[in-house]
């Protein structure tokens, strides 16, 4: 959630730039992956590796609304003739926009071939429809959009493994029980090849120009202590009813 500052460096990079874009990745497969830049006084600058490190990553990723990095590395979405981004990065890690992170002067003189910023980040993905994190449809988040993710041959790939893969990617254990189930609304879905379901890297998941009925569900052990604590509550508070009425009875 954004804090009254957070907002208010964001208006003024609107008021001074006219956008809410000031980075990008550029070269890659998606929006999630790439060459970082950074743009100041309406031209976009590359960063210098030595100036970047995991925590300025985790910011980067958040603020494009991808999901968590998973590779950083200088030279692989080609070389660059743009100019250098003249600020070291201190993030924390936990703040919204990469220019809402502290800095100070770099103490590089100038990128040497191979040291601008690649990063690749991580695909988001969610349960919905229930009232757990850790149970429901899968979505993915790719391309600026959330849809339903699907599988070709759903029925032999959706198996325990892939489930147990999305739950581990979620925080929430492992696959209790999965299914293939028919929706009767029509929607946008997107694809995941089917060998990817360890990795979950962006590069295996790809847009498909047609609808399905068809979701996949899973519920994880992180359920489990879900459908727990719901128990656990209803069964304290028939207890104290129980009790309530047993001390009515003494007393009479």
């Amino acid at each position: 959630q954004k804090t009254s500052e957070d907002i208010f460096k964001t208006l003024i990079l609107i008021f001074f730039s006219g956008s809410t874009e000031s980075i990008r990745l550029v070269n890659g497969d998606n929006q999630c992956s790439g060459r970082l830049e950074v743009k100041s006084n309406n031209s976009w600058s590359i960063v210098c590796e030595d100036d970047f490190d995991q925590q300025d990553a985790e910011v980067v990723c958040r603020e494009l609304d991808c999901g968590a990095p998973s590779f950083l590395q200088g030279a692989l979405y080609g070389e660059t003739e743009a100019p250098e981004w003249s600020r070291d990065f201190l993030c924390e890690g936990h703040e919204s926009a990469l220019l809402h992170c502290k800095s100070s002067s770099s103490s590089q003189k100038f990128c040497s071939s191979g040291k601008a910023v690649e990063l690749t980040c991580s695909v988001s993905f969610r349960l919905v429809g229930t009232t757990s994190r850790c149970a429901g449809v899968l979505e993915v988040f790719y391309s600026k959009e959330w849809r339903p993710l699907n599988v070709f041959n759903s029925e032999e790939n959706w198996n325990h493994e892939a489930a147990t893969a999305v739950c581990s990617q979620l925080d929430c254990g492992s696959s209790v029980f999965q299914e293939v189930t028919d929706n009767s609304t029509e929607r946008y879905v997107w694809r995941i090849d089917p060998s990817c379901w360890k990795s979950l890297s962006d590069h295996c998941v790809f847009g498909y120009d047609s609808y399905s009925e068809d979701r996949l569900e899973v519920s994880c052990s992180g359920k489990l202590m879900f459908l727990c604590f719901k128990l656990w509550r209803k069964l304290t508070i028939k207890m104290r009813r129980f009790l309530k009425v047993c001390e009515t009875i003494v007393k009479m």
